[in-house]
């Protein structure tokens, strides 16, 4: 019987989600220490790229056009942004592999619905005075629309069944990276 997992990775902006998957990708590099072979789905989002970030660029018209041929499994929007995870997820998890997304609090709902039993919450949490530094250093934002970033909040309840991991990034990036894999790579049974 096929036990892939969908690990879908939530937190704020500034969590250090996107290091932390960086940081598994690279020790991962094809190979995990489980029986299961762990995939890192790329988001496709209408921002151009930016550095330590692993997405696809798209413009608001190629965005459009792949979302009415039904190529995303999840999308949403957020931050100005429209955001989404390919349909070969789907192939994947029907492969056998454990999937890795990073994915938004706000839109739980649509994965829930999509996933359900294979879904894996994992929420990354950072000390607020952390999240905020992190923040202004990346220079995506500043002024009023990095404020806005720092006040944004998402509050939400993990749904009923639904496993849910937590994975605190206020220190060194290798120890919550670590913790990270030994999560994505654990077997699950049943």
């Amino acid at each position: 019987m096929n036990h892939a997992r969908l690990y879908y990775v939530m937190g704020p902006s500034g969590a250090g989600k996107d290091s932390l998957l960086a940081y598994a990708r690279a020790h991962l590099d094809g190979a995990s220490t489980s029986d299961v072979p762990v995939l890192f789905a790329h988001r496709y989002i209408t921002r151009p790229p930016s550095e330590g970030e692993n997405h696809v660029a798209l413009s608001h018209g190629e965005f459009a056009l792949r979302h009415s041929l039904g190529c995303f499994a999840l999308d949403w929007e957020s931050h100005d942004c429209r955001y989404g995870i390919g349909i070969e997820i789907d192939a994947w998890l029907a492969a056998g592999a454990n999937v890795v997304v990073n994915g938004s609090r706000a839109f739980l709902a649509q994965v829930v619905a999509r996933y359900g039993e294979r879904l894996h919450l994992v929420e990354i949490r950072v000390d607020p005075a952390v999240r905020a530094m992190r923040l202004a250093s990346r220079g995506r934002e500043t002024g009023d629309a990095l404020d806005k970033r720092v006040a944004h909040s998402v509050s939400w309840t993990p749904p009923d069944g639904i496993p849910l991991s937590v994975v605190s990034n206020d220190g060194a990036l290798a120890e919550a990276g670590d913790r990270l894999i030994a999560l994505l790579t654990k077997q699950h049974i049943g």
